[in-house]
């Protein structure tokens, strides 16, 4: 600048331009090795969106999620067909974008956060989609009840205004079915359901059966099939999330109704093993179960608003105790665990009380409530310990005072714990019922049969 010193602003800008990184924005496939696709010449973050250009057809885009060697592992997020070597692959955009907001309930979005419901373009707002987690110390403390309009869950395993919960089940014993009951009859703002991995003929009858005209206009659904790539399974369940963190940011009570888990950890393990992942507990890669805590623990309180998250688990062959059912187990704030046995016996909802827990029912129910559901539990327990004498009639009454009551009981609160879908209820009325069963004993009547 005509031999004058440089200003220091000046001059410290200058040397911040030479020593920035440069960004190559375009690129080309140097191969495909299953779903994935290698690139060189491109440099981005990971995370990063990117088109690959096929000759005369739709660019397909796909998510940088790896790298070696100055090249970039890519997972597209459609068909690869079309894909060759040399093919352009450029830079879309370094940050995931979603829609957000009001403008979004009633909605049926894909795992790209993209209305396919024909109900015409979103009005929403659109925002960045951050993957962290709130501050522990900063969560604001469960104090709230949170009434699903279902009796079983709201008098047993009472859920609080930001808790986490795991539904874990097998196949066919209604799991769907108990997600669109506490979709319809929850006493939250709004809510966001993720279908991950669903059967595409499920998705409708969900939509129209299990939530209605009613359930839907509160809520938003973003949908990822079975037949869709891992990574768009993947990116559904963090649509969902984010849209579920927007509305907590502005202050309302939010339910995140998930389904499945199960499926969402096969589609990672399916991005993990194509990466170069080994695997490492029955075929899942270590990716699994990092990633697991990082999406749940993202929803709970925040600062005003909450997130309350019902997550499903796909039980494989039943078993309780593999390993994403352990691990979800292990992050989230109690698990409800649906029944084959009872849904064989037309007990709907097929919730075993007596194996499901809520870990934050203590600190937010009244000691009356916690006396009558653990009066409960106890008749329930009794009664399973002497099932087998009773049903083949090897009982005989008055042998015990407190088998004797579980027999009178039963049926009471059997009647309590069976539920049609479209019946509803808050946590008052449910205190209510169990009181009119007779569930705690008069004052001087304890051990006295009657």
């Amino acid at each position: 600048m005509n031999g004058r010193p440089h200003p220091p602003l000046l001059g410290h800008l200058r040397r911040a331009v030479s020593s920035a990184t440069t960004v190559h924005a375009t690129g080309s496939v140097t191969r495909v090795v299953g779903n994935t696709i290698e690139a060189a010449g491109l440099t981005v973050r990971l995370g990063s969106i990117c088109w690959v250009d096929l000759e005369g057809d739709i660019p397909v885009s796909a998510e940088v999620v790896g790298f070696r060697d100055q090249r970039i592992t890519l997972v597209p997020f459609g068909d690869i067909a079309g894909v060759q070597p040399g093919s352009p692959v450029r830079l879309r955009e370094q940050q995931f974008r979603v829609p957000v907001g009001r403008g979004v309930l009633g909605r049926v979005l894909d795992g790209f956060g993209r209305p396919i419901d024909d109900k015409g373009p979103l009005h929403a707002d659109v925002r960045v989609m951050a993957a962290s987690t709130p501050d522990p110390l900063a969560r604001a403390r469960i104090t709230r009840t949170m009434s699903t309009g279902v009796r079983a869950i709201d008098g047993l395993l009472t859920t609080g205004m930001g808790q986490r919960m795991g539904i874990f089940a097998g196949s066919g014993v209604g799991k769907s079915t108990l997600l669109g009951m506490i979709a319809r009859h929850s006493s939250t703002d709004a809510n966001v359901i993720a279908l991950i991995g669903e059967r595409g003929r499920e998705v409708q009858e969900f939509i129209d059966e299990q939530l209605g005209p009613e359930g839907l206009a509160r809520s938003v659904v973003v949908v990822a099939t079975s037949d869709q790539p891992a990574l768009l399974r993947l990116k559904a369940a963090e649509v969902a999330m984010a849209i579920a963190e927007a509305f907590r940011d502005d202050g309302e009570d939010v339910t995140l109704l998930m389904d499945s888990v199960t499926r969402l950890a096969m589609a990672q393990r399916e991005i993990g093993l194509a990466a170069g992942e080994p695997p490492a507990l029955r075929g899942y890669p270590p990716s699994v179960f990092s990633y697991l805590p990082r999406l749940l623990e993202r929803a709970g309180s925040g600062d005003e608003g909450t997130i309350t998250g019902f997550f499903t688990v796909l039980v494989e062959g039943d078993d309780f105790n593999e390993p994403v059912a352990d691990t979800v187990r292990s992050i989230l704030d109690g698990h409800i665990v649906l029944t084959r046995s009872l849904a064989e016996r037309n007990h709907y909802p097929a919730i075993d009380v007596l194996a499901s827990v809520s870990r934050v029912m203590p600190s937010i129910t009244t000691d009356h409530h916690r006396r009558l559901a653990g009066s409960l539990r106890a008749a329930l327990a009794e009664y399973e310990g002497a099932k087998d004498l009773i049903e083949v009639g090897a009982y005989a009454p008055g042998s015990s005072v407190a088998i004797d009551r579980s027999i009178r009981l039963k049926p009471d609160i059997d009647e309590l714990l069976r539920q049609d879908a479209g019946e509803t209820g808050d946590v008052g009325t449910v205190v209510g019922a169990m009181e009119a069963i007779g569930l705690l004993e008069p004052a001087g009547g304890a051990g006295v049969a009657r």
